[in-house]
């Protein structure tokens, strides 16, 4: 698959952590299968999805057809980034998928034709199949079958670098694959009680005794309880940080947005990192948090979350709700639109659906939400003026060319909030760090130089107002 960055890596000579990253994503091969039978699929939570050559299958339920076939599209490019070849796209016009086999019976052998036809020995089903529906469908098809779920714990699963970010992934597939364990009764049997003799349990133990699907489900159980705890200690230490920002009131900007908007590129733009950009859905897992200096000089973070997409697993919002909580505890929130995307209105629904569960039961409300709209040097005119008709308060730029980003840095800081304690203090020549962080960390107002020193007039936060208390100016 062909990328395009779109922020310019570092000249020659110089080596940026994110086109190591790059190279090693693009270094990363499946190796096809041997048979496009299905297999024993016994230890289902601990099998790879090795996608080779797939047919996608949606059933469209509501909507216009368009939606429907960008919806397949979608998933396509979900496929894709899997490590997939699309070889083919099925849709059906349903009031509701078929509780038995999604599609219903008839399709399901129309299904089979176009696997056969193809050679392909995958099917992705646009939607969560429930167990029932998934034995359905791999006994009919005689191919592997994985819905939209488990396609998207996939991405995340080869993406996920940091020791959080595998924790999660992993937590996610578990409390996924948990109810879709299968066994076939008691030939998988560990034990088995015997009939007179002294290991007879007596009446009532005798019986096949614990099923190896038993033992499983058991040791899932046992790994689930182990990451929840490990997970709750990094929410500590992510908590411990964040707290240290809030005691120095350093501001704190998190940025959210449908998968591949371009969040990363637009991270780079403004604080000149160096962080992973690739045309590829789900590039970015693990939040990275950068310093970024306003017009005015004054200081705070930038965060740059994982990507959101329609219909995210309810495992990964939960399993990924410590990490998301950045986006909540933010004093500003800038939503990043994709403008070259045909459908941007159903991306925004996305995030903000996404939003809501994340900040559900909170008792603070959401931080104050600047629309971005990156991409428009590759956007199409007509949906540019539907979206500025749908978002008039949104900020149009473009991260590749830098256009429009002077006015979104001044919109950003207008919208962080400002110091409320003004102070009038003439700090002595000695004293030029005290200066530097009013300069910084404070709203200037006046200054003036003198014999004695540095006076100053500014708004600045209490613990910066108590550090200027010995200098300040009586009337």
């Amino acid at each position: 698959m062909t990328t395009s960055p779109s922020y310019p890596f570092p000249g020659p000579g110089l080596t940026s952590r994110g086109e190591l990253d790059l190279e090693d994503r693009s270094a990363l091969r499946r190796v096809p299968g041997l048979s496009t039978e299905l297999a024993d699929v016994t230890e289902v939570e601990y099998r790879q999805l090795r996608l080779e050559r797939v047919v996608l299958v949606g059933v469209w339920t509501d909507g216009s057809a368009a939606q429907a076939d960008a919806s397949l599209a979608e998933l396509a490019r979900l496929a894709e980034t899997a490590g997939s070849q699309v070889l083919d796209a099925l849709v059906q016009r349903r009031e509701r998928p078929d509780p038995a086999t999604y599609i219903g019976a008839g399709k399901v052998l129309e299904l089979r034709e176009a696997v056969l036809a193809t050679g392909a020995d995958t099917v992705i089903c646009d939607g969560e199949l429930t167990p029932g529906q998934l034995r359905q469908l791999e006994a009919k098809l005689k191919v592997k079958v994985i819905d939209r779920t488990a396609l998207i714990l996939d991405i995340f699963a080869q993406h996920a670098r940091s020791r959080e970010g595998k924790a999660q992934v992993e937590l996610a597939q578990l409390r996924y694959f948990l109810p879709r364990l299968r066994g076939w009764g008691e030939s998988l049997s560990r034990q088995a009680g015997g009939a007179g003799g002294g290991a007879d349990g007596g009446v009532g133990t005798r019986g096949p005794g614990e099923t190896k699907l038993e033992t499983d489900r058991r040791r899932i159980h046992h790994r689930i309880a182990k990451l929840r705890r490990e997970i709750a200690a990094m929410h500590t230490v992510r908590e411990t940080k964040r707290g240290r920002r809030r005691a120095n009131e350093v501001p704190n900007v998190a940025i959210v947005g449908y998968t591949n908007a371009g969040k990363s590129s637009l991270l780079n733009v403004i604080t000149g990192a160096e962080v992973l950009v690739q045309d590829a859905l789900f590039a970015t897992l693990d939040p990275t948090t950068r310093r970024a200096t306003t017009p005015q000089g004054r200081e705070y973070t930038l965060t740059d979350t994982v990507g959101f997409v329609r219909h995210l697993p309810h495992q990964l919002v939960e399993a990924f709700r410590s990490t998301l909580e950045e986006t909540a505890d933010a004093d500003l929130v800038l939503h990043v639109v994709d403008g070259a995307d045909p459908m941007p209105e159903r991306q925004v629904t996305a995030v903000r659906e996404v939003l809501a569960e994340i900040t559900e039961g909170r008792d603070t409300p959401m931080a104050p939400e600047l629309v971005v709209v990156n991409k428009i040097d590759d956007a199409d005119e007509l949906v540019l003026s539907r979206l500025r008709c749908l978002l008039p308060e949104a900020s149009f730029v473009s991260a590749r060319t830098g256009s429009g980003i002077s006015g979104l840095l001044q919109r950003i800081s207008d919208a962080l909030p400002q110091p409320q304690i003004e102070v009038d203090a003439l700090v002595p020549w000695t004293q030029g760090a005290l200066v530097a962080r009013v300069h910084a960390e404070g709203e200037l107002l006046a200054t003036d130089h003198t014999e004695d020193g540095t006076r100053l007039r500014a708004r600045v936060r209490p613990d910066l107002a108590g550090a200027l208390a010995e200098y300040l100016v009586r009337a």
